[in-house]
C-alpha cells in the first residue's frame, strides 16, 4: 500500500469513527451537532408555512434551508465515502432517510413546489434512537407491530361490519331527511353518518326532522357501543405476544417464572437466572 492509498484508508476511518462511530467522543458530539442541525431545520421549515413569517422573513428562512441542505448533503455523501459497505448503507432505513431528506431541495429547482416535501426531514429524528441507546426499546414496538398484524382480520371484519351499518344508515338518512335538509346525496350522508358515529359532531350536517333526530341518537349510541371494540381487540393481541415473548426459565431461589428473554437475574428475587 502506498502512501497515497495508506493516506486515504486513515481519512475514512477518521470519518468512520466521527460519523458512524456513536461510541466514540468525537461520534457523540457529532451526533448531538446533528441532531441539533435536524431539529432546526425541521423548525424553519415548519413556521416557513406561517405566512406572516414567510413573508416577513422568507428570504432568511431560504438561505438557512439552503445552507442545511448543502450541509446534509456533504454529510450523506462523507456517509458514503466512509461507509464499509455502500451498497447496504444506501439500502439501509436511515441510508434512505438520509437522502429522502435532500431530495426535495433539488427537485424544488425542477418542480415548484416540491420543496414542501422538506417536511420529510423530521424522519431523521430517529436517529436520536442511535444517540441515546434507545434502540432495545425498539423491540416493544416490534411487539405491538406483530400484534397488530395479528389482529389485522379481527379488525378488518369489525371494520367491515361497521362499513355495512354506516351504509344502511347512510341510506336511510338520505330517504327521511333528503336534499332540503343538507343531505343531498348517499355519500354525503356517509359523511355525516361516519362523523356521528364516531361521536365527533362537526355540526355542519344536522337532521331537522324527528325522525331523522331519533336515527341520530342511535346511531350516536351505536358509535358509543362499538368505539372500544378495535382497542380490545389489539390489547387482547398484546396480553397473548406478551406472554409468548416471556421466559419459561425458573429462578432457583424463588421460583418464579415469566422473565423477559434477555434478563439475567430475577424480577421478583434478584437472583442469577440460569443462562439460555
Amino acid at each position: 500500500m502506498n502512501t497515497e492509498e495508506k493516506s486515504d484508508t486513515q481519512l475514512k476511518q477518521t470519518l468512520r469513527n466521527v460519523i458512524f462511530g456513536t461510541e466514540t467522543p468525537q461520534g457523540k458530539r457529532f451526533d448531538i451537532i446533528l441532531m441539533i442541525c435536524i431539529v432546526l431545520s425541521v423548525v424553519l421549515i415548519f413556521i416557513d408555512t406561517i405566512e406572516s413569517i414567510n413573508q416577513q422573513y422568507g428570504e432568511l428562512i431560504n438561505i438557512a434551508e439552503w445552507s442545511f441542505t448543502v450541509l446534509f448533503t456533504v454529510e450523506y455523501i462523507l456517509r458514503l465515502y466512509c461507509s464499509l459497505n455502500r451498497i447496504h448503507y444506501a439500502h439501509s432505513f436511515f441510508g434512505i432517510v438520509d437522502l429522502v431528506s435532500i431530495l426535495p431541495s433539488y427537485l424544488g429547482l425542477i418542480f415548484p413546489g416540491a420543496n414542501v416535501a422538506l417536511a420529510l426531514r423530521v424522519l431523521r429524528l430517529f436517529r436520536v434512537f442511535r444517540v441515546l441507546k434507545l434502540m432495545r426499546y425498539l423491540r416493544d414496538g416490534h411487539l405491538l407491530l406483530k400484534a397488530m398484524v395479528q389482529s389485522s382480520r379481527k379488525v378488518f371484519m369489525f371494520f367491515f361490519s361497521v362499513s355495512l351499518i354506516i351504509m344502511v344508515l347512510s341510506v336511510i338518512m338520505y330517504v327521511v331527511e333528503g336534499p332540503n335538509n343538507g343531505f343531498t346525496s348517499i355519500p354525503k350522508s356517509m359523511y355525516w353518518t361516519v362523523v356521528t358515529i364516531t361521536t365527533v359532531g362537526y355540526g355542519d350536517i344536522t337532521p331537522q326532522t324527528p325522525l331523522g333526530q331519533g336515527i341520530a341518537a342511535l346511531t350516536m349510541l351505536i358509535g358509543y357501543s362499538i368505539i372500544a371494540i378495535p382497542t380490545g381487540i389489539l390489547t387482547a393481541e398484546i396480553s397473548h405476544e406478551m406472554v409468548r415473548t416471556r421466559d419459561l426459565r425458573k429462578c432457583s431461589n424463588c421460583g418464579k417464572k415469566g422473565h423477559d428473554n434477555d434478563a439475567d437475574y430475577c424480577n421478583h428475587c434478584g437472583s442469577e437466572l440460569e443462562k439460555l
